[in-house]
């Protein structure tokens, strides 16, 4: 019987292949991070849940010899960690990004808490790279880097001391991560029949989106931020395809040229 149960146990934690793969498509990306220890506990963090793609974006100190104290046996994980300038390289290729925050946004955003958010992420990891955010140690991330996010991810925690360190918010969501990885388990309440453009082409695309709307006159220059906030969660949550991405951006150039055809027309003249 003992043996039959650690037979039952090592299987039971053992991963196929395929689902071992699929956790590296899952990218665990820190923000200006500002102590190189949490960068170390985060790599362990990874590590002994089987995750190996850690990302980062200005860190304020890489390398550095705590990072590689606190990793403790991680080493590996930092020395093949991809440091960047800026958010859009950290995401380039991913076609989902979730962002962890603490706190609630004036303007309401999709929310998942980490069992849920892993099991999408898992999920989706079969069809595209997948972006897990992590925020400063202080303040987290910032409503512009939230807003490149298709949901937030929740921990839920005593409010009267709902603060985590960097390091064990990680590895919550790389534990649950690892546990949809062992159930294979799916998403098939939102699972994906198309592959959404990445981030890259989300921003594009809402560059486009802005300048057009004030060509038009419809957004208001002195104060575009709200409307394009609306705008970004809506079009975050259709998550369009490249054929969809196109349409949109050809119904802007249409729209921006048949202005400029309007303008460059005389002015009538006026009634005698």
């Amino acid at each position: 019987m003992k043996r039959k149960a650690a037979q039952d146990s090592r299987s039971n934690n053992d991963l196929s292949q395929k689902a071992a793969g699929l956790l590296q498509r899952v990218r665990v990306v820190l923000i200006n991070t500002t102590h190189p220890g949490n960068i170390g506990a985060a790599a362990r963090a990874m590590k002994v849940m089987g995750m190996h793609n850690l990302h980062m974006v200005t860190p304020m100190l890489f390398p550095h010899a705590e990072a590689t104290a606190l990793a403790s046996g991680a080493d590996d994980i930092l020395q093949h960690a991809t440091v960047h300038a800026s958010l859009e390289s950290a995401l380039t290729g991913c076609g989902l990004v979730l962002g962890t925050s603490a706190r609630l946004r004036s303007l309401a955003m999709p929310q998942l808490d980490a069992r849920a958010a892993a099991q999408k992420a898992f999920a989706e990891a079969e069809r595209h790279d997948v972006a897990l955010l992590f925020g400063r140690e202080r303040y987290g991330l910032t409503n512009d880097e939230m807003q490149r996010c298709h949901a937030l991810v929740n921990i839920p925690a005593d409010p009267g001391y709902s603060s985590l360190n960097l390091g064990q918010a990680v590895q919550i969501l790389a534990y649950e991560l690892r546990i949809a990885a062992i159930a294979n388990a799916g998403y098939s309440l939102d699972a994906l029949d198309w592959e959404p453009v990445d981030g890259n082409q989300m921003e594009l695309f809402y560059v486009h989106l802005e300048q057009t709307l004030k060509d038009i006159r419809f957004l208001n220059p002195a104060q575009p931020r709200k409307l394009m906030m609306r705008l970004r969660r809506l079009f975050n949550r259709a998550r369009p395809d490249q054929n969809e991405m196109n349409i949109l951006r050809g119904i802007l150039a249409a729209t921006q040229t048949a202005r400029e055809m309007r303008d460059s027309l005389p002015d009538e003249p006026a009634d005698g």
